[in-house]
């Protein structure tokens, strides 16, 4: 199992036309969990692998987590999606106690990156999950 972080900008990114925020991806969680989103490259993305939101306005925090449904595909419109299952209770639990940038070890923030080993107990522990 690998844990990625995909980074929306608030300002900039939506969700079928929704902002792309913690309080969004809250409600989705509960209400529609299930999301297929755009990514830049083919990740080396597997079924059960966890993606990890990283919201980075107006604070810089994760604050939501889903699980990889499958691998990455073409799309003719976009470079690649994924589909991905929103974790009700992990992320309401993220929401309620965000793991901020310093936790995380970000250096330069690209669209979609794996989780540094050193960050995700902290992950895991807010989130309420353990390892796989």
């Amino acid at each position: 199992m690998e844990d990625w972080i995909y980074i929306l900008n608030p300002n900039k990114d939506t969700l079928d036309g929704e902002p792309s925020d913690k309080e969004t991806m809250r409600r989705l969680a509960h209400e529609e969990p299930d999301l297929d989103l755009w990514l830049s490259r083919r990740n080396r993305m597997s079924r059960g692998d966890r993606l990890w939101f990283f919201f980075s306005n107006p604070e810089s925090v994760i604050a939501a987590v889903a699980e990889i449904e499958g691998e990455p595909y073409d799309d003719p419109h976009f470079s690649y999606r994924v589909d991905v299952t929103l974790l009700p209770e992990a992320t309401d639990a993220l929401y309620r106690n965000p793991v901020g940038r310093e936790d995380l070890g970000l250096g330069q923030v690209r669209s979609v990156q794996k989780v540094k080993p050193q960050a995700l107990p902290v992950l895991l522990a807010r989130a309420g999950l353990r390892d796989a």
